[in-house]
């Protein structure tokens, strides 16, 4: 993983982990908790791809399972957030770029439902049992509608930020700098180059034509004398 992308990602993570522990989880909302740390995940896996989002969704999850007030084993969510990094990473575009949101809206809808259906699964693996408590399908319902919520104000933001660290072209190496070096060559190629060069010929024309008229005017001057 490059270095920019830690740098990225590790500031990402930290502040979403600490506006979702000390502001949305005291909201006391009925249902799931809006989950700022897995849509933050979701926007950088949907740029650095399967790996990438793998990588950074097991450190988001395993900095959520050591952080207070944390009340389960450590690594169940550093699983959840590394299974789910890794499947977001597979819809990433060629080019890095999306176009339309609906894309990213299913990809969050369904990443808010197996986050909380693998958290249940691993849970009831290790012989935690309140989603049933509390009613697993309350809990999908809400976990989706909420980060469906947030995710337009989350998502893109997250996304931009990640394409504009790895376009640095002192480190840009790819299809990405491949499509810029084409896209450039095509411009110039369709534009000012292309109409100098014909220019360029128009000018010759007329120089060959201007000699050969010279010449033709010399012979003509030879047989009047």
């Amino acid at each position: 993983m490059r270095v920019n992308r830690i740098l990225l990602s590790t500031p990402l993570v930290v502040v979403a982990l600490v506006i979702q522990v000390s502001a949305l989880a005291r909201l006391h909302l009925p249902g799931a908790v809006p989950d700022l740390l897995l849509l933050t995940v979701l926007g950088l896996a949907m740029v650095y791809g399967h790996v990438g989002g793998a990588l950074v969704g097991f450190g988001a999850g395993l900095l959520a399972d050591l952080a207070p007030p944390a009340d389960h084993a450590a690594g169940r969510y550093a699983l959840v957030l590394c299974v789910i990094g890794y499947l977001a990473g597979l819809v990433k575009p060629e080019n890095g770029r999306l176009r339309s949101a609906t894309g990213p809206m299913a990809v969050v809808v369904a990443a808010a439902i197996g986050s909380t259906l693998l958290y249940a699964g691993v849970g009831a693996l290790v012989g935690d049992t309140a989603a049933r408590h509390v009613g697993l399908p309350g809990l999908l319902f809400s976990a989706a509608l909420y980060d469906l919520l947030l995710a337009p104000f989350i998502v893109p933001g997250v996304m931009w930020l990640a394409r504009r660290a790895d376009n640095d072209p002192l480190t840009e190496t790819g299809p990405a700098a491949k499509a810029g070096d084409i896209s450039s060559g095509w411009l110039s190629s369709g534009t000012g180059l292309r109409i100098g060069s014909q220019r360029s010929g128009l000018g010759a024309l007329k120089a060959k034509a201007r000699t050969r008229s010279a010449r033709v005017g010399r012979i003509k001057g030879v047989k009047r004398l």
